[in-house]
């Protein structure tokens, strides 16, 4: 086993729950898999900063690193099918939760787990979408799938975090009429430079509405749930659908069953983190090709390891625009 030496965040078991420091550890350190990555970029997700402030059971195998993704280059391999010198990417699997994730100068990981990067995306812009940014491709994808067609009114929750604020790029690079619903009216000009039409007020949405409303969306991605979800499936049109993947707000979903029954609308679970690869590679792929360089750099604030402590109750409190990346 290697003794040299690496920086990473580590989480440590204390007698009050957890501490978080930035410390210098050796690959004795990390899990036994067959794949070693010198990370080169990571991001800041909402999971993250639960992680990092011991909140929600994020981090279950104390004494761990954090980080949900990463990307990087193998470094060693015993899987033929990765070499020293390719470029990967890793998202979910519960990387960060229950194995050692991004948040090191290297990863010790599962080659199953890792997707090569596709030709053009660099690790920095794999971290600038990250979970979130294959998030917003599958939600898409969910949507193209089930037949909502562009050009048609969509709406985006959350739309100035990360989910939210990749899914409007690509929802109106690809043709689609995108409404943005935020709680911070500072972010309309972020969110019209991103393509958004329409800026809509969260609290349009917040309190509990009727069962039915007027029809509206004939699609939409939400990243928040509880009221707000519930609201927008009850404004959605006839044969419409809305991509759930976020619990921002709420885990509930106070609704009634009459947008389905009489509307036929449609619910569609999207979950990036246990997704098969097959359906990984594709999502890497297909935003490789709809995303441009300025796109990246619009969205994008980049931090160091030591900042990422002090970011966590940002990111919980909803005021962290579009994407962090913490190059390593």
């Amino acid at each position: 086993m290697s003794s040299e030496t690496f920086r990473a965040i580590m989480a440590r078991k204390t007698d009050g729950g957890q501490s978080i420091a930035l410390e210098t550890i050796t690959q004795a350190d990390l899990p036994e898999a067959d794949v070693t990555v010198d990370v080169e970029y990571s991001s800041f997700n909402y999971k993250d900063g639960l992680a990092l402030k011991g909140l929600g059971r994020i981090l279950r195998a104390l004494p761990m690193v954090p980080g949900i993704d990463f990307a990087g280059t193998v470094r060693t391999s015993a899987n033929p099918a990765f070499k020293p010198g390719d470029k990967v990417v890793l998202t979910g699997w519960g990387v960060g939760e229950n194995w050692s994730g991004g948040f090191a100068e290297r990863a010790r990981v599962k080659s199953e787990w890792l997707v090569k990067l596709p030709e053009g995306l660099s690790a920095r812009h794999a971290m600038t979408l990250g979970t979130a940014g294959l998030t917003a491709m599958l939600c898409v994808n969910a949507l193209e799938r089930y037949g909502i067609k562009a050009g048609g009114e969509v709406l985006v929750t959350g739309a100035a975090g990360g989910v939210g604020s990749v899914a409007v790029t690509l929802l109106a690079r690809l043709g689609y009429k995108v409404s943005a619903l935020t709680g911070r009216r500072s972010e309309e000009d972020y969110l019209r430079s991103l393509g958004a039409a329409e800026i809509i007020d969260r609290q349009t949405y917040e309190a509990p509405g009727k069962p039915l409303q007027s029809e509206r969306w004939s699609g939409a991605v939400d990243t928040v749930g509880g009221p707000i979800l519930a609201n927008v499936i009850a404004s959605t049109v006839y044969g419409g659908a809305v991509a759930a993947c976020g619990l921002a707000g709420s885990t509930e979903l106070p609704a009634t069953v009459f947008p389905f029954i009489l509307r036929n609308v449609a619910l569609l679970g999207v979950d990036s983190v246990n997704c098969p690869t097959a359906t990984r590679t594709e999502a890497w792929a297909r935003v490789a090709q709809l995303l441009k360089p300025q796109d990246f750099d619009r969205v994008t604030n980049e931090v160091k390891l030591e900042d990422l402590p002090a970011l966590a109750d940002d990111i919980l409190k909803g005021q962290v625009r579009g994407r962090t990346i913490v190059a390593i």
